[in-house]
């Protein structure tokens, strides 16, 4: 079976790119979506994690765990609206010996970022006024549900390592977290400490798992990417999907259900949401953007072909997290497969619409400092909803016999003997 696992996925990928059709124009988006780079990202590379604050300041963070200086610690640019770095700040106490990089952000009504860390698995806040750091909330291996005590456990059947990926807070100060690697979205009180497994599903077993996660409009709805839908170990790689997932009166996880499903590596990552209830999504397979409406039908994908990507003055190249920056919108670029140092930079496109607001708690420092030390939750006050904010979350085109050997490498590593 393995000796013949490369040539069936290259001639699954070569059948689905002779049968894939136009995205279907319902109705089309607003804007332009023309592409244009925004800033390059340096060292120490693969820039993956974005937020936007009120002032239009972009926050871009980097996963330097594969590609770029893996042995330096990850860092924060903080760059103006115009793209001008204005300020950077090194991330502390990571263990650069192990497989570190930041991910996803979120932030609170302070303007403090809230990041998400590999080494160790933590969500670590950032001041951007002082450059103070802290550890908010951890995150721990758990077993199979199979063979678990209690809920805190995984549907998946392969034993992997935390990997914290995306961050949203809810209107209560709760923040929920999805885990690439552990098929399953984590809970963290509000005021923080250690993460508790909030939902999981045998269906979110992929590798490459649970992406991206804003709430919708209803503040009541989430909605996340699950970038693969096939578990380690399988020749079929599956289809990505966008999940919606209701927060229950009591909390509780509701019915997972599917937005949409795209086509075979297509990849969705990160992802924004417009007033309008559009859906800008990142494609790290497909090097796209997708647009999509609010019932989940495609409007259109930016570039429309692989040739057109091609001819942009920087290539999407496993773009990765999207966020608002007025009517633009802005994606990573990290070039997670072929580290071309030439495509790390934020891209923007025209989307000519405004953002869906995020909910940003108002969370003390004495709170945060709480329930990092203790591990316990301390209770913030009141939600706050903040201002009309840009969601955060994300060379050429990727060779699909490049995607498929680095996929198929990697399901060989979870393979049964």
């Amino acid at each position: 079976m393995r000796r013949t696992l490369l040539p069936t996925l290259l001639l699954a990928v070569a059948a689905a790119i002779l049968v894939a059709t136009p995205a279907s124009a319902q109705e089309a988006p607003p804007g332009s979506l023309a592409v244009s780079l925004f800033t390059r990202v340096g060292d120490p590379g693969q820039p993956e994690g974005l937020w936007v604050d009120d002032a239009g300041t972009v926050y871009v963070g980097t996963h330097n765990a594969g590609n770029g200086d893996t042995d330096a610690p990850s860092k924060v640019f903080a760059y103006g609206p115009d793209g001008t770095l204005l300020r950077e700040y090194v991330i502390e106490g990571q263990d650069v010996e192990g497989q570190n990089g930041i991910l996803g952000m979120a932030a609170d009504a302070e303007g403090v970022l809230y990041i998400l860390d590999r080494a160790p698995a933590r969500v670590l806040t950032l001041d951007p006024r002082t450059g103070e750091q802290g550890t908010y909330a951890t995150f721990r291996d758990v077993p199979s549900c199979a063979a678990a005590d209690d809920d805190q456990c995984s549907e998946a059947v392969v034993d992997l390592a935390p990997f914290p990926d995306y961050p949203v807070f809810a209107a209560d100060g709760t923040m929920y977290v999805t885990d690439l690697e552990q098929g399953l979205i984590w809970r963290v009180p509000p005021g923080g400490g250690e993460g508790e497994v909030w939902f999981t599903d045998a269906r979110l077993e992929s590798v490459f798992g649970p992406n991206g996660i804003q709430f919708l409009e209803d503040g009541r709805t989430l909605l996340f990417a699950q970038t693969g839908s096939a578990p380690p170990g399988t020749t079929d790689l599956g289809t990505g999907k966008l999940y919606t997932l209701p927060v229950e009166a009591d909390g509780s996880p509701g019915e997972l259900e599917v937005l949409w499903e795209g086509r075979p590596l297509d990849g969705p990552d990160g992802f924004a949401i417009a007033r309008s209830g559009n859906i800008y999504v990142a494609l790290a397979g497909a090097n796209q953007v997708l647009v999509l409406g609010p019932g989940g039908e495609e409007l259109a994908r930016v570039p429309a072909t692989p040739l057109g990507n091609e001819q942009q003055e920087v290539p999407f190249d496993t773009p990765a997290s999207v966020a608002f920056l007025g009517d633009q919108v802005l994606v990573t670029n990290q070039s997670f497969f072929t580290g071309r140092e030439s495509s790390w930079a934020v891209l923007s496109v025209d989307a000519g619409e405004d953002p869906l607001p995020f909910f940003r708690p108002d969370v003390t420092a004495t709170e945060r400092d709480a329930g990092a030390d203790d591990g316990d939750a301390t209770a913030a006050p009141g939600p706050a909803a903040g201002p009309a904010l840009p969601a955060t979350g994300g060379g050429g085109t990727i060779p699909a016999a490049l995607i498929l050997l680095l996929l198929a490498l990697r399901l060989r590593r979870h393979a049964p003997a």
